[in-house]
Formats: C-alpha cells, structure tokens, sequence
C-alpha cells in the first residue's frame, strides 16, 4: 500500500519558513510513478539544500534509470533547513519526498549520494526525522535499507555505523544490480531479515557492507585488522566502473528547478576519469580510467537536452572538460549547430594549458562569455611540481591573455593552501601571479578595466591519492598564510584593486580532513556532534570549528587518539589505513611511489598519451582507457536554406 502524503500536513508550515518552493516539487521532467504498481520504491537523496542538490548529475541519472524501469519507482529528497526542521518536529512531520510527499521512512531503499564529507550530519539529520533509528543494526526488516554513495563512499568508514551498504565507483550498473537483488528479497517475504540482505548485497560487485566487517586497532590506536565476520564475504571489495558512455546517455531530460539554484544550465558529462596525475586530486585517482563520450553522442544528448529543458546554457562536464580529444571539433560542430540562436556553451572545469584561440572562439561565438576558470592549484612552480600540476607561469599568461583578447573581463584563478611541503614564499607567489595576470590583461586589451578574482581553497589529503599518507597543515598556518596573500594583494592598490579575493579559513578543512580519513571511531564523533546541534557543515553560517572540536574532545581519548592524529600527523608507509580494503583499483605501491616523487619534486606525465605507467586500475578491473578521435562529424541539425 502506498504511504499517506505528509503534505496536507507540510503545506501550513510553508508561508513560515524561508524559500518554501524547494519542498513543493512540480519540477519540468520530474516523474511520478504509481506506488502500487512496482515492487521496488527508491528515495534517493542528497544531504544538502534544494540549490544544491537538484542540480547535481549522479542523482539525475539515477533517478532516471531507476524509473525508467517497470519494477521500480525513485522519488527524491533534500536536506531541510533548520526553520523547517524545527516546525516538522513540532508538527509531527517526517522527512518527506518532493515528487509526491511521501514519508521517506515508507519507501525500500534510501539511497544517499555524498559529494562531500560535510553532509554527514546532514545524513543523520534525514535519519531522525524519518524515524528511523540512527545505527544500521538497530533498523528493522520493514525499515528502508541506507545505501551510500559518491566519491566519499570510498572511505565510508566514519558513517560505517549508520549505513546499510556504500557503493564503490560508478552507480549506473550497480544500482540496476541493487534493485533486482532487494526486489527478490521482498517478493520473498524478507527472508532472513536484515542479516541476509546484507549478505546477498555484499555479493553485488562494488557493493560494501560495513556491518560484514570486524575492525581491530593497535596498542598505537592504528587500524591493525579489517576482517569478514561471515562466511562468503569478499576480503577486499572493487569498485565498479561503467564503460562505453555512449550507452548510458543519461541524464536524457534534466531536471529544471523551481527555485534557484546554484547552476542554472543544462549539463552534459563529455568523459569520466582524469589521468593528469595531481597528486592531490581524488575523482581523478578514483574514476580512473578515462573513457570519453563520442562527438555524436554528445551532440545527441546536448540536443535531447535542450528540447527537454529549455536551458539557455550548455556546460560540457568532466574534470578537465577542455582535455576531451575532440573537444575542438565538438566546440565547433555545437557553435555550428546553434550559431544564431540564443544558446552558449561553456567549460566549467578548463586546464590553463588545454585552452587556445581556437577554443575561444567557438566558445564565444554565440556572443555569450561565462566565466572562465582555471586552476593553477599550487602559487609557486616548485609547488606545482609537488603536486604534479604541469603548469607553468608562462602558460597562465598565455592563456590569460589569450581569454581577455578574446572579450572576456574577468578571470577567476583557484589555488589551495597548505600543501605538502608549502612555505610561505610559495603561497605569497599566488599574489605575483594576479599581479601579472592583471598586466597582462592590460597589456592585450589596451584597458583597465580588467578583472581577476583568486579563491584559494584549504588542503585536505584524500583517501586513495598519492597524498593519503600526508600530514595536514594545521589551521593556524593556513589561516596565517591567507592573510599575508591578502596583504600582498593590497600592496599595490593600482593593481590590487582590479583582484577580487576569496578564501575558506582552515577550520573547516581540518574537520574535512577529520572525516576524510576518519575510522569507524570518528562515527561517534559524528553522533556527538549532531546531538548538539551540528547542520549543513558545509555551509559558513551553520558551521562550528567549536562544536566538532569539543565532540573531539569528549569522544577520542578513550580510544587513544585525537583530532590532531587523525589531521595533522603524517602515516608511515606500512600502516593500514581505513580505506585499504576498499579496492579503487590504485596499487597502494604505486600511490606511496608517487608521494616519493611528490617530496622530490618530480613530475608525472598523463598516461593517455605516453606509455603506462602502472597505476593498476586497467589490469586489476579489467578495463581500458577508451579516447577518440573517433573520426566522427556533429552534423547540422537541419539543412540551411540557401
């Protein structure tokens, strides 16, 4: 039987909360699908705000391959704010979904995509206010299962207490896997409860369940022992990666919001996985390999897209969307199809050393100019070095220049602070930088009315990247550093008024840090922190460095540890660490070879165009770098009348 709608019971609440149209649903292209009529009933969620999570692709596209099948339904739901929060509580309302407001606690499976470490109290937060209980092992058969994905499922350990399962790698195939196995499961009645659906989901590849798995620690308070704890459970378990994107051209009508949000475009991924090689980069080291979608695939989908939406906008997706083989031809061939019409394209993620004139102009040509960002990452070339970020200032120049002939004002350049081996010298290089992009910008367009914005960004070491084993720089040095850029900036007022600057003080970094490569005993950490009130971490006005770092403070010496040994304390080549169990398909030899190389300052080419250089991922999950050219054309979508 379908579950009652809370919204004769939610909509009085509206008038009294900011932004009420996020939680009414009705969005263009959103599915409704008739409970009763499938077996299998997904809520898919993501642990933040309407803005952000509507947008956001992984969800989009499992939310259309779930309902495009005729055994199952998804339906959606977001973080609420505090205002609302507190008024379901008083009203007796749960969490809830936006397509038809049913209680989240009603449906099978919650499937909960975490882009960043930051919403894990947001996780909890959804948890209670469905009623159900916070730990895994304290739910029912009848209670929906917590499946946990995204890039921070590769080290699902600090939440290890509160999931069901984490899905490693890419979601379109294992979710598909997921259904069957959950909707056999329910056509017989539940049988064996929660403890054998645990075990017929760790059978699905790339699929982790915590609850299989006994953690030992050492007299140091290091990991000594992640171990099965039944029969017929993989010791270590793979990630899944999905080949041929031709094949799944999904999202194939994007959803459009009602409210605001935070990109107001319709999307389309033209590759997965990155082999650039920076050190400190995750989703490149995890989405390994590369695998590019063809020009006709997505001319296909950019067309569906636009039909479907109504976007005005295109933005061609990866992590280095400008590295895409054909990205030329595919610039042209879209600037060709829709030259005279209102749509513009843009590169949300560009390489200084991937963007020429060429690409300037096809960009351009439809009149639009978004903005444009490039990522020199590191301030100084030792830095750049250091973290494998092939970029020299020459290049930035070039390019710089290269953006402002071609019409463009304004530039925005990201760094971080606090890298492996940074010094002061290094970060204060950021502020000769804008300083000789704004002469620059001057220099080619004969104007002052040039504009560079630099955002810099604290370090945080990532599970399964060369940089897993570094100490983190604390807070104070970040914080310290970022004002002497800030002071260098304004030393020349003739330039340093055209510099917009931007930072992230180091505090959050730290807890991001915390639970990036946090254990299960962080778990508890977690718990504390949301008892006392801990939301929307991610956000500056909820966040509390206080409230993470008291929660620290009461949890973590009865196991031995604190938050410093977590942060800031560099691992030894031969420790286990939490995530080492969890297969992203990197050798572990050859991530503590290249953090060698790091400390050295030697510098990695990309293995897409040079020789292999046994990373691991193809010959361990059986896969294979797949680029073009594929020789292919983007044909005009109708003939031009002479």
């Amino acid at each position: 039987m379908a579950p009652i709608s809370v919204y004769p019971r939610l909509e009085p609440l509206l008038p009294r909360v900011v932004k009420p149209i996020q939680y009414v649903g009705g969005e263009l292209n959103a599915t409704v699908k008739d409970w009763d009529s499938v077996p299998v009933h997904w809520a898919l969620m993501y642990p933040d705000a309407y803005e952000v999570g509507l947008p956001n692709q992984g969800v989009m596209i499992l939310y259309e391959l779930l309902n495009e099948r005729p055994d199952a339904l998804a339906e959606r739901s977001y973080s609420v704010w505090p205002d609302l929060e507190s008024l379901m509580r008083e009203h007796g309302v749960p969490q809830f979904t936006v397509e038809s407001h049913y209680p989240v606690g009603g449906f099978d499976l919650l499937g909960v995509s975490f882009a960043t470490e930051l919403g894990y109290t947001n996780l909890l937060t959804a948890l209670d206010l469905a009623g159900l209980p916070l730990a895994a092992a304290e739910r029912g058969a009848d209670q929906p299962l917590v499946i946990a994905g995204g890039h921070a499922a590769f080290n699902p350990e600090p939440i290890a207490d509160f999931v069901d399962a984490a899905v490693l790698g890419d979601g379109e195939q294992a979710v598909l896997d997921i259904t069957d196995v959950v909707g056999e499961w329910l056509a017989g009645g539940r049988p064996g409860g929660r403890a054998e659906i645990w075990l017929r989901l760790a059978a699905v590849p790339g699929v982790y369940v915590p609850g299989l798995y006994d953690v030992s620690y050492a007299e140091d308070g290091s990991i000594a022992a992640v171990t099965p704890n039944r029969d017929g459970v993989p010791e270590r378990v793979e990630k899944r990666t999905t080949m041929d994107l031709d094949e799944w051209p999904y999202p194939k009508a994007p959803l459009v919001p009602v409210a605001e949000s935070v990109h107001e475009r319709m999307s389309v991924e033209i590759f997965r996985g990155c082999t650039r090689g920076c050190r400190f980069c995750q989703a490149g080291m995890i989405t390994r390999p590369v695998r590019e979608r063809s020009i006709t695939g997505i001319g296909d989908m950019v067309e569906r897209g636009l039909r479907a939406t109504g976007y005005e906008e295109v933005g061609l997706l990866s992590l280095s969307s400008a590295d895409h083989s054909e990205i030329h031809q595919i610039a042209k061939g879209l600037a060709d199809r829709y030259e005279g019409t209102s749509t513009g394209l843009s590169l949300p993620s560009t390489r200084v050393d991937a963007f020429n004139v060429t690409l300037a102009d096809e960009l351009t040509r439809g009149g639009r100019r978004s903005g444009l960002t490039f990522a020199p990452e590191g301030g100084s070339e030792r830095m750049r070095r250091v973290i494998n970020k092939t970029v020299s200032r020459d290049d930035l120049i070039r390019t710089v220049s290269t953006a402002y002939e071609h019409g463009w004002r304004q530039v925005k350049l990201y760094f971080m602070c606090g890298l492996p081996t940074e010094t002061d010298d290094d970060v204060l290089e950021i502020a000769d930088l804008a300083y000789a992009v704004i002469r620059a910008g001057r220099e080619s367009t004969g104007q002052k009315d040039i504009r560079c914005t630099v955002s810099i960004g604290g370090f945080v070491p990532k599970p399964h990247t060369p940089f897993q084993w570094a100490a983190q720089c604390d807070y104070q040095t970040v914080d310290r550093r970022l004002l002497l850029v800030r002071d260098a900036i304004n030393t020349d007022r003739r330039l340093g008024r055209n510099i917009g600057y931007r930072y992230h003080d180091g505090r959050p970094s730290i807890v991001e840090g915390l639970l990036s490569r946090g254990d299960r005993r962080v778990g508890d950490v977690i718990r504390r922190v949301w008892d006392d009130g801990g939301r929307f971490d991610g956000w500056r006005e909820h966040f509390s460095y206080e409230r993470w770092e008291n929660a620290c403070a009461a949890v973590l010496p009865a196991y031995g540890v604190d938050l410093d040994w977590y942060t800031t304390r560099e691992r030894s080549e031969d420790e286990t660490l939490p995530w080492d169990h969890l297969d992203a398909g990197l050798a572990k030899e050859w991530l503590w070879a290249d953090w060698q190389e790091a400390l050295a300052g030697i510098e990695l080419d990309d293995c897409r165009w040079t020789p292999c250089f046994d990373c691991g991922v193809c010959p361990s999950m059986d896969t294979e770098i797949q680029i073009g050219p594929t020789g292919r054309t983007l044909l005009p979508l109708a003939v031009k009348q002479g």
